[in-house]
């Protein structure tokens, strides 16, 4: 369904929302704010990112997927503010499956723009991790440091202390193995 149609419906649930209002049925002018409210959302972030969201946070990769691949033409379905996040998404249901090929999607992620700091540093730890497994230390680390500068809210302090340590004893191993 188009934005344009979503806001047409949005803007008549406003006026039918009023008018329950008006008429003095508050109970139903209530579930009518809700309903409105949820429309509107819908209007600025693609139902179905949303529900793949859920289902990653769920653990549930196969539903996560299966709503993701619903969206046929991604450029023409979201808004350009939304496709980072849409190869955002892809780019962690592709970590699941094969890690190394999701470098591809978080960084198409990064150059088509995030504009929450802490999906950048998602994005960023994500390529550190990468990196980590391609034996890409100097790489790692710029990008495991870019992603605690964009940490602000300190989401991913655990994740990026525990890359750290990981990075650490990558360091140890390959001193092991070159004597």
């Amino acid at each position: 369904m188009s934005n344009l149609i979503r806001i047409i419906i949005a803007s008549v649930m406003v006026l039918g929302t009023a008018t329950l209002f008006w008429f003095g049925l508050w109970g139903w002018g209530i579930l009518a704010v809700l309903v409105t409210i949820l429309t509107w959302v819908t209007v600025f972030f693609n139902e179905k990112m949303l529900l793949t969201q859920w289902f990653l946070r769920k653990e549930n990769i196969a539903k996560a997927e299966q709503w993701l691949k619903s969206i046929k033409n991604y450029e023409k379905e979201l808004t350009p503010a939304q496709h980072g996040y849409y190869h955002m998404l892809l780019g962690l249901i592709e970590s699941h499956r094969a890690p190394l090929q999701s470098e591809k999607y978080f960084k198409k992620a990064l150059s088509l723009g995030l504009h929450m700091d802490h999906n950048v540093a998602l994005a960023k730890l994500s390529l550190a991790g990468v990196a980590m497994a391609k034996r890409d230390k100097r790489g790692a680390e710029k990008l495991l440091s870019e992603a605690k500068k964009a940490d602000k809210n300190k989401l991913l302090d655990e994740q990026i202390k525990m890359m750290k340590a990981q990075m650490g004893m990558m360091d140890k191993q390959q001193f092991r193995y070159s004597r």
